[in-house]
């Protein structure tokens, strides 16, 4: 009993450590990228550039709250047009899923668990890349999500302004802003390099945590967990959705909440099938930091885009999820592409640098050299 309670205790230290590299791997992003992320967001009049700078943006600070909450300020200001902000707000819903899908990148060295890994990563890319495919032609045709979060917002508009902070950001902030100092207050070196190496560290960490946090886990085993896990969210995906959209409403993004279930995933403790449903429930979860942002502004246009982001990812959702058959496609492709991962573990480094940063970039440059 005195060795599981120890063993518990250090389970629940580095899981303070991998959020923490997790918070800091996010500072590195926004120290080298939110400024140019932010400059991007304001060179949309091509919906198809708005997508992949959308996709840019959000990838660079890690964050689709981040990347919402900044579309919803530009929209209250005028700067960007609701139909304007449309397509950002759908490339950020694929961007937000680079972090989860880093941290998979933590088991390389072990191939069975980086086989599950980034299965259980990649699932969340697929399902948005999914929702992207199917929504963004029928809004660029029709404007329905426009027109139906217009209506919804003269509703809202009033509502008044509401600030959560979440728990896990107040525990994890100090040690995160000690170690990004620890780097660029004291190193000789560049904005660029010093943020480099935050990022460098942070990956270290989260390479750490996660072997422990999977070795620990493993000799707990976690049968109960198991068995809790996948008999009763596994039975219900209803409690599933609904565990990920509160937890991630509790703790205001959906990164943390997912890059939590990867290192389960990669133990075999839960199964991709058990973590999909939280992780749609995540989805919907994350759009809770722009629409307090958008009630706090009070402005109709930034309610209508933030009601945008919140009716996309429940539309989603309610397409896909229900039908059997489709539900199995972002499961399978993720499968595929963990086998793929296991033969060639390059592919995935390929995979999510091509994906994220290399091919928006790309299409956004040749896309200004056009015009």
């Amino acid at each position: 009993m005195g060795k599981t309670i120890l063993k518990l205790i250090f389970v629940g230290l580095l899981l303070y450590v991998f959020l923490v590299s997790i918070g800091l791997m996010g500072e590195a992003f926004k120290g080298f990228g939110k400024g140019f992320a932010e400059n991007l967001l304001n060179t949309t009049s091509n919906p198809f550039v708005g997508l992949f700078v959308g996709i840019l943006a959000t990838s660079l600070v890690q964050s689709s709250s981040t990347t919402t909450s900044i579309v919803v300020g530009m929209v209250a200001s005028g700067v960007l047009t609701v139909s304007g902000a449309i397509p950002i707000i759908f490339g950020a819903n694929i961007g937000t899923t680079v972090t989860n899908t880093l941290v998979a990148l933590g088991h390389i060295s072990r191939r069975e668990e980086f086989k599950r890994a980034i299965a259980g990563a990649t699932v969340h890319d697929f399902f948005n890349l999914m929702c992207v495919a199917i929504f963004f032609p029928i809004e660029l045709a029709t404007g329905f999500l426009e027109k139906f979060a217009t209506g919804l917002a003269g509703l809202f508009v009033d509502f008044g302004g509401l600030k959560f902070t979440s728990p896990i950001k107040i525990i994890t902030k100090p040690t995160i802003h000690f170690l990004e100092h620890l780097h660029t207050d004291h190193l000789p070196f560049s904005n660029t390099v010093n943020y480099t190496l935050v990022f460098v560290t942070s990956f270290i960490l989260i390479y750490i945590a996660l072997f422990y946090i999977v070795k620990v886990m493993r000799s707990l085993v976690i049968d109960k967990t198991e068995s809790v896990f996948n008999d009763i969210i596994g039975k219900s995906s209803l409690i599933g959705i609904a565990a990920g959209l509160i937890f991630t409403v509790f703790v205001q993004s959906s990164s943390i909440t997912t890059s939590i279930l990867v290192p389960m995933i990669a133990a075999g403790i839960i199964t991709i099938e058990t973590a999909f449903p939280i992780t749609l429930g995540a989805n919907i979860g994350t759009t809770a930091t722009a629409m307090l942002a958008s009630f706090a502004l009070g402005n109709p246009a930034a309610v209508t885009i933030a009601f945008v982001h919140l009716l996309f990812n429940c539309l989603g959702v309610l397409f896909i999820f229900p039908i059997h058959a489709v539900r199995r496609i972002p499961i399978r492709l993720a499968q595929g592409l963990g086998e793929l991962a296991y033969k060639n573990r390059s592919i995935a480094f390929f995979y999510v640098f091509g994906l994220f940063f290399v091919l928006p970039g790309i299409l956004i440059l040749i896309s200004k050299m056009l015009n």
